[in-house]
């Protein structure tokens, strides 16, 4: 699909710079040599439309014999969202799902009501060794859809829309933007894709959301004049024009929609409007109420009780 023609102002237009309202830098993590940079929920913003976890998977190269093993571990209320750039992970979960996931293909888990999934580097890649890196995103589900039944859907690469031309390639994952809609869908009006661009390429981001934010996975970009590195998430009030310019060759992920049912309560893996709700699947956990993961199913997450429950 060729690119699509816009009106949004040439770099440097001060409506664009008076846009951005929070640089949010990501906290890091180190899971023994494995890092993963949090970048939603923050202290300046918990959400961006949907978007209440954002996390960036590396890069990361594992020796052979080494990968990941996140083990069996719950959630509710939420949509994952898995994106990858390198590598492979091995999804396993409590609905019978077992699926590699690969670079420029999508992974929707929604837990709902709840679902108990795992995240390892399969045989065959642990054999050799792999380079792995990603964006693994949490999606609140509207109050209409916490208790909705889990489900899991896989989306190839050919099965997302792709626009590209003027030094630019945009992959749509989830929602609609450009005019085109993904066959991964959330039941909340959002967007989420993948941007990489050439320097001196100029991509606009539709104001027809209310929240929208840019994650710099790589590369160094312009908006109005000022530069921004990778691993920053810039947030952008409603309604005004932005313009971003490649200074060098760039990787972004544009995401966003419209503004959540209410707030959330997190605690661990999970997501509600209701702190009650929270507290009972804590239980459910703690009492072996969720179902297992068919085929991983000796190991599991222990429900962190040293951490303060919800109140």
């Amino acid at each position: 699909m060729s690119w699509l023609t816009d009106n949004d102002p040439i770099p440097g237009d001060a409506k664009s710079c008076d846009a951005i309202e929070h640089v949010i830098i990501p906290r890091a993590h180190d899971l023994g040599g494995f890092e993963v940079r949090r970048a939603l929920p923050s202290a300046k913003r918990q959400m961006v439309g949907p978007f209440i976890f954002f996390d960036q998977m590396g890069p990361a190269q594992f020796l052979a014999g080494r990968g990941i093993d996140v083990r069996p571990h719950p959630h509710i209320g939420l949509s994952t969202v898995t994106y990858l750039f390198d590598g492979e992970i091995m999804h396993r979960d409590s609905l019978g799902s077992a699926l590699a996931i690969r670079p420029g293909e999508v992974n929707l888990m929604t837990a709902g009501r709840g679902i108990v999934h795992s995240e390892r580097t399969g045989l065959e890649r642990r054999t050799d060794g792999q380079n792995l890196f990603g964006i693994q995103a949490w999606m609140a589900l509207p109050k209409s859809h916490e208790e909705t039944a889990p489900a899991f859907a896989h989306h190839a690469v050919d099965e997302l829309p792709r626009f590209e031309g003027e030094g630019k390639r945009v992959r749509l994952v989830v929602g609609s933007l450009y005019g085109a809609t993904s066959p991964a869908s959330f039941p909340h009006d959002c967007f989420y894709a993948e941007a990489v661009l050439a320097p001196g390429s100029i991509l606009p981001l539709d104001p027809g959301y209310d929240e929208r934010a840019v994650y710099v996975v790589a590369g160094r970009i312009d908006i109005a004049g000022e530069s921004f590195e990778s691993g920053q998430l810039l947030v952008f009030k409603p309604g005004d024009r932005i313009s971003i310019l490649a200074e060098s060759n760039a990787r972004l992920m544009l995401l966003g929609g419209e503004p959540m049912d209410g707030p959330r309560h997190i605690w661990w893996n999970f997501v509600s409007s209701s702190k009650e709700r929270i507290n009972e699947a804590r239980n459910d956990w703690r009492q072996a109420k969720f179902d297992i993961v068919p085929g991983d199913e000796q190991e599991f997450i222990p429900l962190p009780e040293d951490r303060a429950p919800p109140v």
